[in-house]
């Protein structure tokens, strides 16, 4: 048995717990993940203790014994949380009661990994003796994910998506025969509750490889389940500049914007690819940062690649020419999956972001049809997208990619993103240098023209903030005489 050290603030609240959790007849054991995770030496912030005696009570007393802080997780199965500061994150130790012996609590467990356990007072004094009862050692040096019993999908249906995600998040091969049992059990995540899927969903997104990801979950009967539109998506065909029908586009689209985001490899990278794309320190905390509920615009953004086409099957028309086109898609795909990701329970800011990746993922290339776009076109562009205009961009970049895909034209993909370093470079110019200097206010317009407050006034600042972003204006004096000719063409009223 591996065996690696644990962080030594850790020990040292398990040590203060360990009174409380083994007072007179009362025996405590470390279950599930983290007895998992610390065999294979990986941090985790989650604790799992089962105890013998009244796991609410012990969960109360402990938190005050720790400073911590005591959650009421789950009244009906008995399980407290006690939540205790960390030096990054805080540690949450969940505490659940179990009857009779502890190795038949541990096989009514899911796989054979999470089925471990280790007595709390002896690991506390350093004696290891493992409890593992189903084998879960063993599959760990294997590598494999295997399931308990052919019964725990039946008792809880979310293990067909955690299977999945624990196998990515451990790097375990899903072991044939549990395979199988999910492929039997897959119309069971049906009945999983919303909350559940997306968290498992995000959670699965959030890790490397994710297309890889979305492939398992298909070939296991879940990912149609639990969205059931993208069963259209399969075998519809398109122009001959893709090289995929539209769903195994979809697919391939969020490994290539792994890739260009840095996150891992590409099957069809070239040499030049990746040099090529915009990158630094800024676009990395960029797509870390937070939209809602611990989902990143990353993760977010790699959903929105799943379903950025999924209106097209319903969309697509072919002209007596033979030409395939999708007219439509960006509008129609923006509506189908906000109801989806609503069902889901999504929050009303997850759903918008994913909304205005769909919507407008065509837009970057539309900027313009010949050399560069505009400097009223990128504003523009910034300004419609509602802050996910980078996000955009570089969704744009991952379907560029995955059109292509091995037959991607290196020198073609470089004076692409030189477009798009330029798009890039001229909205940070019109946020930094341009924008913040205001020409106008509104008492201004009311003052100089006699208008009177309301909406010609906010038109006209906008307009004159679109025009100074263009570059056309750039003095207090060039913005009266842009008002000026606006309103002398019948643009606005002035008294």
């Amino acid at each position: 048995m591996l065996v690696f050290e644990i962080n030594q603030d850790l020990m040292g609240v398990l040590s203060r717990l360990t009174p409380v959790c083994t007072a007179p007849e009362c025996k405590a054991y470390l279950v599930g993940g983290f007895v998992r995770d610390w065999l294979v030496g990986r941090d985790t912030i989650d604790l799992d203790i089962a105890v013998s005696g009244d796991s609410l009570a012990i969960s109360q007393e402990a938190a005050e014994l720790v400073d911590g802080r005591y959650v009421m997780l789950d009244e009906e199965n008995r399980v407290g949380r006690v939540v205790v500061a960390g030096e990054k994150e805080p540690w949450h130790i969940d505490i659940t009661s179990y009857e009779g012996d502890i190795e038949h609590d541990l096989l009514r467990r899911d796989f054979t990994v999470n089925a471990m356990g280790l007595d709390l007072a002896a690991f506390v004094a350093g004696e290891i003796s493992l409890l593992d009862p189903a084998g879960g050692e063993e599959d760990l040096k294997k590598g494999l994910l295997r399931q308990v019993s052919d019964r725990i999908f039946d008792s809880d249906p979310s293990r067909l998506m955690r299977a999945v995600r624990l196998s990515r998040e451990l790097n375990l091969e899903i072991e044939p025969i549990t395979e199988e049992t999910i492929r039997l059990n897959s119309n069971l995540v049906e009945i999983v509750p919303s909350e559940k899927v997306r968290e498992e969903l995000l959670r699965i997104m959030s890790l490397p490889y994710a297309g890889n990801s979305v492939r398992c979950l298909d070939d296991l009967g879940l990912l149609c389940r639990i969205m059931p539109q993208i069963e259209a998506m399969k075998g519809v065909k398109q122009p001959k500049e893709h090289y995929w029908d539209v769903f195994d586009h979809s697919i391939e689209s969020i490994a290539a914007l792994e890739y260009i985001l840095r996150e891992s490899d590409w099957v069809y990278a070239k040499g030049g690819l990746l040099e090529a794309v915009p990158w630094h320190a800024e676009v990395e905390e960029h797509f870390a940062e937070e939209i809602a509920g611990g989902s990143s615009r990353r993760t977010l953004l790699k959903l929105g690649l799943l379903l950025h086409d999924i209106a097209k099957p319903e969309d697509r028309t072919v002209e007596e020419n033979g030409r395939i086109r999708f007219l439509g898609h960006t509008k129609d795909g923006a509506v189908t999956a906000a109801a989806m990701l609503g069902r889901l329970r999504f929050s009303t800011s997850e759903i918008r972001y994913v909304e205005n990746l769909i919507y407008h993922h065509l837009h970057p290339a539309q900027m313009s049809h010949e050399g560069l776009p505009t400097h009223r076109a990128i504003y523009r562009f910034f300004r419609d997208t509602e802050g996910a205009g980078i996000d955009i961009i570089y969704l744009a970049l991952a379907d560029y990619l995955a059109v292509a895909g091995p037959r991607v034209d290196v020198h073609e993909w470089q004076m692409h993103t030189e477009q798009v370093r330029y798009i890039i470079d001229v909205h940070n110019k019109q946020v930094s240098e341009i924008l913040p200097v205001r020409l106008l206010t509104g008492d201004d317009l009311i003052n100089e023209f006699k208008m009177r407050p309301g909406k010609d006034v906010g038109r006209l600042l906008r307009m004159v903030r679109e025009a100074q972003a263009a570059g056309e204006i750039s003095t207090r004096e060039d913005a009266l005489q842009y008002v000026r000719n606006e309103i002398d063409r019948g643009a606005c009223c002035a008294a």
